[in-house]
């Protein structure tokens, strides 16, 4: 792609980063929830990403999104829900029901649509967090 990936734009070294205005950020979201919305409610085979991030966005050369790094799962027919024994995805990025438990459904993806919207508006990596002794899970 034209412009690499948004996580390169946003947090990459200061030759590959892009300065984007608040209309631009919130044109990259509404890409993504698009694209999204196509792979949970029109796509024939209802696809589950499990691993949305901003690595894994890629920007063309006007900035559009594409949603990239499939490691599908599909979700047919009346089946809304899939529990995992094996969690695949991105730490930080993993909506807490999927990670701890390995129920995953669509709403996983809206999860980690959530963190990644927030490092576009932010410009704060998630990735750089860095947890203490004094870290409390909310979900426990």
């Amino acid at each position: 792609m034209e412009n690499n990936n948004l996580g390169l734009t946003l947090f990459g070294i200061k030759e590959v980063q892009l300065m984007l205005d608040w209309l631009m950020r919130l044109r990259i979201c509404i890409g993504i929830a698009k694209g999204l919305a196509f792979l949970h409610d029109d796509c024939p085979l209802r696809i589950v990403h499990k691993d949305i991030k901003a690595t894994n966005v890629l920007l063309e050369k006007d900035l559009s999104p594409k949603i990239s790094d499939f490691s599908l799962t599909r979700l047919d027919g009346d089946e809304k829900t899939h529990i995992s024994t094996r969690v695949t995805g991105t730490i930080g990025y993993m909506a807490p029901e999927y990670a701890l438990w390995g129920y995953l459904t669509y709403k996983a993806d809206l999860y980690s649509f959530g963190v990644v919207a927030l490092e576009i508006f932010d410009r704060k990596n998630n990735m750089k967090y860095q947890a203490n002794e004094n870290f409390i899970c909310l979900l426990d």
